[in-house]
């Protein structure tokens, strides 16, 4: 029995739901998304909750189980909060500055970095060295996150790059005489 897919997903206020065969679509003041479940799981609405059942006792009903009320989930929190992303830039001279829908990212190389966001993503700097990432979709917004990382990692000797808020850099210590 699956913990999590046990569990009905309840609709916030503001936010409505509807479901049309295997498809979930829900909207909320931040937008509309829908989902679209596989044919091993019921999906039905009860009072303003979403509920997921499998279907048969199969090993792959019982892991899309859980894995859509998840996704259902997450639906329902994109439109009525989003999701959002910080990331912080460690090391002289680097920094992040907006210029309309492209992040100019200086961050050591000899030139500057231009990252255009995807089309649903909103991308801040409230300061040169901050950087943060939200959007309705969790996943686009955690790639979205993830490619900016990927120009500058930090490194483990000085700890310069690009890193979420709260990640640990594990440093090394350096060569000895």
């Amino acid at each position: 029995m699956s913990r999590i897919g046990k569990k009905p997903v309840a609709l916030v206020k503001g936010v409505s739901a509807t479901i049309s065969g295997q498809t979930v679509e829900v909207k909320g003041p931040k937008g509309t998304r829908s989902f679209t479940a596989g044919d091993n799981v019921t999906v039905s609405m009860e009072n303003d909750t979403i509920k997921v059942t499998p279907r048969g006792t199969s090993k792959i009903a019982r892991q899309q189980w859980g894995m859509t009320r998840s996704m259902i989930e997450n639906l329902v929190t994109g439109v009525s909060t989003g999701f959002k992303k910080e990331m912080e830039i460690q090391g002289v001279g680097y920094r992040a500055a907006m210029n309309g829908n492209v992040l100019k990212l200086s961050v050591g190389y000899s030139h500057e970095v231009n990252f255009e966001a995807p089309k649903g993503i909103t991308v801040t700097t409230p300061k040169q060295t901050e950087i943060v990432v939200e959007g309705i979709d969790q996943q686009l917004v955690g790639q979205v996150a993830a490619n900016i990382r990927e120009w500058k990692k930090p490194e483990p000797y000085k700890g310069k790059g690009i890193r979420y808020k709260d990640e640990f850099v594990f440093r090394k210590e350096g060569k000895k005489k």
